[in-house]
């Protein structure tokens, strides 16, 4: 009983051929159940003789109810999203894991131009969990749109969302001692480059009134604990964490003072890119970092790019983040109950700091 050449392999033939029922053939495959080694044995000897490669997996992931797919929104354009290491290496903690437990992932922008501003993947594609990587907005679309199709989300750095296991981060303390860090070198004119506050492609000085406007979590967090250690003198709000954004509003930043007295002697930047970004500026401006100015970054990234200069950055865990990421959408999949986890950051002090200028 070989293959009919052009006929397709199927189930109720392997059972068939081995001389045991459809739903014993089942279970061979599914790798649990009453069955002993020996009829397992039977069943697989068969279904290769018949070039049978076991059930469909599409099929047998609707008839349990789901689709196997986690939906990842990244925030952003993906060309703009995998510039950018932080995002790379959380993504790459979160995969890891998914695969584990055999999940693919779909890549969502979560960025669209049409009215809602809500991709329209959000809306159609099949999805058994959604990992809003970069948390959630004050008045969130894309959480909306989740929500009306009842998909669980899992959040990583936002705010809390009842029923959802939120990845959180101590972004506010690491941020606050590397401005600390600053002051304890005798920096009191200290400047901020800011993370994006909300939706939108803003780049520009920050006011009282566009304080109170933040949507972003981190953003929030990271706002808060630069004032838990210094009112900086300037804040520069950026579209998007990426060099030439620091890069730009730096060069505004350590140009606008004149007479030279009054310039910022101090950057903090909420990300590493940003802060190599002011580190780019200062050069091109004819400033020695740290000589002249002092440079801090938060994320621990590896930026060889940017020798002889090694950024003084709050390292956080990125990969770990993405893990416990992954291991919260495999509780939600579980019924488990949903859970927080605050991940730790540390201060990693490099060359890109030093003494106030005298």
């Amino acid at each position: 009983m070989g293959r009919t050449p052009g006929s397709r392999p199927t189930l109720a033939r392997v059972a068939e051929h081995a001389g045991v029922s459809v739903s014993t053939a089942s279970l061979a495959f599914s790798g649990s159940g009453p069955i002993t080694g020996e009829t397992r044995d039977k069943v697989l000897t068969a279904a290769a003789e018949l070039g049978y490669t076991g059930p469909n997996p599409l099929g047998r992931q609707l008839r349990r109810g789901r689709s196997g797919i986690v939906g990842v929104v990244i925030g952003d354009h993906p060309g703009r999203a995998f510039r950018d290491p932080v995002a790379v290496q959380v993504l790459d903690g979160l995969v890891d894991v998914l695969g584990t437990q055999g999940l693919g992932v779909l890549l969502i922008p979560g960025v669209s131009p049409s009215a809602d501003g809500v991709d329209p993947l959000l809306e159609t594609a099949a999805m058994d969990v959604a990992v809003l990587v970069w948390g959630v907005l004050t008045h969130d679309p894309i959480l909306t749109a989740l929500q009306r199709r009842n998909v669980p989300v899992a959040v990583g750095e936002g705010r809390a969302v009842e029923g959802a296991p939120l990845v959180a981060l101590d972004d506010r303390a690491g941020i606050a001692e590397a401005t600390r860090h600053l002051v304890g070198l005798g920096h009191t004119r200290i400047a901020e480059i800011a993370l994006p506050f909300g939706h939108g492609e803003r780049s520009g000085p920050v006011d009282a009134e566009r304080l109170t406007r933040v949507e972003r979590t981190p953003t929030a967090n990271r706002l808060a604990g630069v004032r838990d250690a210094v009112d900086p003198v300037l804040t520069w709000e950026t579209p998007a964490s990426l060099v030439e954004h620091g890069r730009d509003a730096a060069t505004e930043i350590l140009s606008t003072w004149v007479p030279a007295t009054e310039r910022p002697t101090a950057i903090v930047a909420h990300s590493d890119l940003l802060a190599a970004g002011a580190v780019i500026a200062a050069r091109e401006l004819g400033l020695s970092v740290p000589d002249d100015v002092s440079i801090a970054g938060f994320d621990g990234i590896d930026l060889p790019w940017l020798s002889p200069d090694v950024l003084t950055s709050v390292h956080q865990p990125l990969r770990e983040k993405g893990a416990a990421l992954g291991r919260a959408v495999i509780g939600l999949l579980a019924g488990e109950e949903p859970t927080t986890v605050t991940l730790p950051v540390g201060l990693t002090p490099g060359t890109t700091t030093g003494p106030v200028p005298r």
